[in-house]
């Protein structure tokens, strides 16, 4: 039964050992393995020789625990957006807002990682960015970054795809996706507007006026005329025409007397029209 006894206990000691044994390798193995994802980048750091020269695509992969770590860049095209706030030459303050697409250069992902980390775009795409932009828009007046608006984001784009590659970055697309003048020209260009409404007032005013005048001397004119034809007509055929015409205006008179509701006084002796003597007014001619 002793015998039995020690050989269990023998057997449960050498299965422990196996585990502790098994357990070990594994973390070992665990520690020695990392996996590089689709869209992913790998760049390993040797404690000895410091960061190495090769860019390690996808899948599994060994490395030396403690000695050695993997740092994961994400090479899928990122957008980035931010804003500036910028002078034009005439000197207006103009807010643009910027998007851009950007990925690292794989190749160059070792050197990125030395100069820069892991953070590479956020600590340089701003800075170029609003450096760009300040540079480009000092070249236009406020009013050209309206009316010139695709030659302004060609020449932002080319730009920054130069500064860009100086820090090995791609850029895929650049594109002003905003832009808001500031108050003070919001306010004067309001002003020029309401001048300008003015200015086409006046003229209206002004052509009215004119063409007012024009009616005034073409209706003096006719006045005239008639008045010479009326006076020929009386010299050549005597007070007939006048007898017609106040008779008309007798007519018309009468006409709007009967019309009216209220009681119309009318002054005694020949001061009307229609009580002017024929007669008389040959006698004064």
């Amino acid at each position: 039964m002793a015998a039995g006894g020690g050989q269990a206990v023998s057997f449960l000691t050498n299965v422990a050992r196996a585990a502790v044994g098994l357990g070990v390798s594994a973390s070992v193995l665990s520690a020695s393995l990392y996996t590089v994802d689709g869209g992913e980048r790998a760049v390993l750091f040797d404690r000895f020789r410091g960061v190495l020269d090769e860019t390690i695509g996808e899948g599994t992969h060994f490395l030396i625990p403690w000695l050695q770590k993997p740092y994961i860049f994400d090479i899928r095209t990122r957008p980035h957006t931010f804003t500036s706030n910028s002078g034009t030459k005439d000197l207006q303050m103009v807010n643009l807002t910027l998007r851009l697409l950007s990925r690292p250069d794989v190749p160059m992902l070792p050197t990125i990682f030395k100069s820069l980390g892991t953070e590479y775009d956020e600590k340089v795409l701003p800075s170029i960015g609003n450096e760009v932009l300040k540079a480009v828009v000092a070249q236009f007046n406020a009013d050209q970054l309206l009316t010139e608006r695709p030659h302004v984001s060609a020449l932002v784009r080319d730009a920054l795809i130069r500064r860009a590659r100086d820090f090995h970055i791609v850029l895929d697309d650049v594109a002003i996706t905003h832009l808001s003048y500031g108050t003070e020209f919001s306010i004067a260009v309001e002003k020029k507007q309401v001048a300008q409404q003015e200015a086409e007032r006046s003229k209206f005013l002004v052509a009215r006026a004119e063409q007012e005048r024009r009616a005034a001397v073409i209706r003096a004119e006719g006045e005239s005329e008639a008045a010479k034809l009326i006076s020929e007509a009386t010299a050549s055929a005597g007070t007939g025409l006048l007898e017609l015409r106040r008779i008309e205006a007798a007519r018309e008179i009468a006409a709007t007397l009967a019309k009216s509701p209220n009681v119309a006084y009318l002054p005694g002796g020949n001061n009307m029209l229609f009580g002017l003597n024929p007669t008389s007014m040959g006698q004064g001619r």
